[in-house]
């Protein structure tokens, strides 16, 4: 499981013109799923997401969390994470899972992150095409990766 954390100051995702998710302050989640991605995986990369701290403390310090900030997040599904593009000009999406496998774990890890970590978690649509808008605060980026 991969997931590009982005720490925002507001975000929001649209599909066909409405808007799905919004948040005015947390994280923005952009979650791919391989083939070999199991519950235990979700369950760490919750964990993860929910206790890195890469929010300032009043010395300007990161040493809080999203849950010490009480932040939302803005989950959105990219099976693009797992794109190679190491041949080629066009990039193969082999280690990707297929909908069918993906869709139920990357629910599972929004269900997670609001019933374990108390975590308010708005979302894209799965499988569609969506315009995701967000103020990448700082900006503070990185990738998480379950398999590292």
């Amino acid at each position: 499981m991969k997931v590009v954390i982005q720490r925002s100051k507001q975000a929001s995702v649209t599909v066909e013109g409405e808007v799905t998710g919004a948040i005015n302050f947390g994280y923005v989640l952009l979650v791919g799923i391989t083939h070999e991605d199991t519950e235990a995986d979700i369950k760490w990369m919750a964990d993860k997401v929910a206790g890195l701290r890469i929010f300032e403390d009043e010395d300007g310090k990161m040493n809080l969390s999203i849950v010490d900030t009480g932040g939302a997040i803005l989950s959105v599904s990219q099976f693009t994470l797992y794109g190679d593009s190491r041949k080629g000009r066009r990039p193969n999406f082999m280690a990707a899972a297929r909908p069918e496998q993906a869709e139920p774990l990357y629910e599972q890890f929004n269900a997670y992150l609001r019933q374990q970590h108390g975590l308010q978690v708005e979302t894209g649509r799965f499988g569609a095409m969506m315009d995701v808008s967000l103020v990448n605060w700082g900006p503070v980026t990185l990738i998480l990766d379950s398999k590292d």
